[in-house]
């Protein structure tokens, strides 16, 4: 701080000589902040100044104990050094001089101190435009009348609040960049820096000092698409904060009722289209709409590249004395594969390949977690609109069921409660999707549902197939009568007659 006809001097030489800064600066050997905070500002009131004084903040034996109190809040609690031991440490090792009830009572002081930063202490981040963060959000779908749980990887951009979504079946490696490669699509460019928190799709490890170690697939897709990656620390979720915030928010706002899903595209363009609207609103701060600040955001993404990088990982099998393979945990018959033979598995993030060394295809399937899926509890639901048949059509189930069996529920209002019943008791031996293709002629709609019960039976009812039986004489299987040696006997009139 400089002393006031230091400062005098300064405003002299700005106001009356009419120098610049960096004249100011030269001439006085002062700093271009200083000169530029005493130049131009207007308040020069004195502040008030408050030294704490002893041997613990004069002599930097506080800052050191901060340090050790800091490192022992990261460890469990009978890991900690005590005060005793502090004190000694200090005594031993660094030359202290005061007495041990100095040391209690500045510990006794800071300790409460130090725990209230850590958890209240949040810096306040300047994102400038086009630096983006990602993470994973849980969301649920009904598909093919069951629940699904789905990951959606989600885009924000905090300088305007922007955010876009895709919807993938896993957290793995081949889900992360296949969604961030998707997102980059959406976005129509690519971020200048992206913060990740340390999901291991990206991050093998963190070595001392914080220095990660990344997966080879991360690196690559990295140089490829030309980002900078920015990691949070560990148990930091705050460090991204505005993501942590897109995702409840996404997840409030799209998914609280749970979305029809017919395939992963189908509900991407479906979750793309939302999040378009939703830049039609006011930033929570800046009192602007964010499809505005997202313009401004958009003009310092870098560009996509010319080609996309195809995103899979490879990894080797052998095929068991059962001809099987095992994919995430499933097994596999490979039919085309012999006892103990190595294949190579191409994983993408929605279907895996096998070949042969000689690089034949002899398998291609879905990856099992596309097609995992959790029962609707439809006996439950059913219950509680038995008893209140007037809230079937505005139930938040409704739509989950097949279009023919809401028509039948709903087409006649005072039988719904009897209806109701009727499709809780079809339920026992059939699914949904059978009554609605019972349901797929108009006149059906009519039916009770003891008698769309007797079209179901009907339609299930197997025939045995035509016995094959051996007692026959060959001779005689294939042979064929001649009527006309009856005519004649019967009726010699009409000789060479057919009657």
């Amino acid at each position: 701080m400089l002393a006031m006809p230091e400062v005098d001097y300064i405003k002299h030489l700005r106001e009356e000589e009419d120098l610049s800064i960096n004249e100011i600066a030269r001439k006085t050997g002062c700093n271009w902040r200083t000169v530029k905070k005493y130049a131009d500002g207007e308040s020069f009131e004195e502040t008030l100044k408050f030294t704490r004084r002893g041997m613990m903040y004069e002599e930097g034996f506080g800052e050191i104990v901060d340090d050790w109190l800091e490192e022992d809040m990261k460890l469990k609690r009978k890991e900690r050094r005590t005060s005793k031991k502090i004190y000694e440490d200090l005594r031993d090792n660094l030359g202290f001089k005061g007495s041990y009830r100095t040391v209690c009572e500045y510990i006794q002081n800071r300790k409460p101190q130090l725990k209230a930063a850590k958890i209240e202490r949040h810096e306040r981040l300047e994102h400038p435009p086009g630096e983006a963060q990602v993470d994973f959000g849980n969301m649920t779908v009904v598909k093919d009348g069951a629940y699904k749980d789905i990951k959606a990887l989600i885009l924000s951009f905090p300088q305007s609040n922007t955010g876009f979504g895709y919807p993938l079946p896993g957290e793995n490696t081949e889900c992360f960049l296949e969604g961030l490669k998707q997102l980059f699509h959406q976005a129509g460019g690519v971020p200048t820096y992206l913060r990740i928190d340390n999901l291991a799709a990206a991050v093998i490890s963190i070595g001392k000092g914080g220095k990660r170690t990344y997966t080879d697939a991360f690196l690559r897709f990295k140089c490829h698409y030309g980002f900078e990656v920015q990691a949070c620390n560990p148990s930091s979720g705050h460090e991204k904060g505005n993501v942590e915030k897109k995702v409840g928010y996404t997840r409030n706002n799209l998914f609280t009722t749970a979305p029809i899903m017919e395939s992963f595209p189908q509900l991407a363009d479906w979750m793309k289209e939302e999040m378009e609207k939703d830049r039609q609103r006011l930033h929570y701060e800046k009192n602007v709409l964010i499809d505005e600040l997202w313009e401004e955001d958009k003009k310092h993404l870098k560009a996509l590249p010319l080609t996309d990088l195809s995103i899979y990982s490879v990894k080797s099998a052998t095929v068991n004395k059962y001809g099987e393979i095992e994919v995430d945990g499933d097994k596999f018959v490979i039919h085309k594969a012999r006892m103990k033979q190595a294949l190579v598995l191409k994983m993408e993030w929605d279907r895996f390949t096998c070949f042969t060394n000689d690089g034949e295809i002899v398998y291609q399937e879905d990856r099992p977690y596309m097609n995992t899926t959790s029962v609707i509890p439809w006996n439950d639901i059913l219950i509680d609109w038995e008893k209140k048949p007037r809230s079937v059509r505005y139930s938040r189930f409704f739509k989950y069921l097949p279009e023919k069996v809401q028509t039948y529920l709903t087409i006649r209002s005072e039988e719904t409660r009897s209806r109701v019943k009727g499709i809780k008791k079809l339920l026992e031996k059939h699914s949904l999707n059978d009554i609605d293709s019972a349901l797929e002629l108009e006149e059906r709609f009519e039916r009770a549902p003891h008698e769309l019960g007797y079209i179901l039976e009907a339609k299930e009812a197997t025939y045995p197939e035509k016995l094959n039986e051996v007692h026959t004489p060959e001779i005689l299987l294939n042979y064929e009568t001649d009527l006309h040696t009856y005519d004649k006997v019967l009726c010699p009139s009409l000789e060479g007659c057919v009657s």
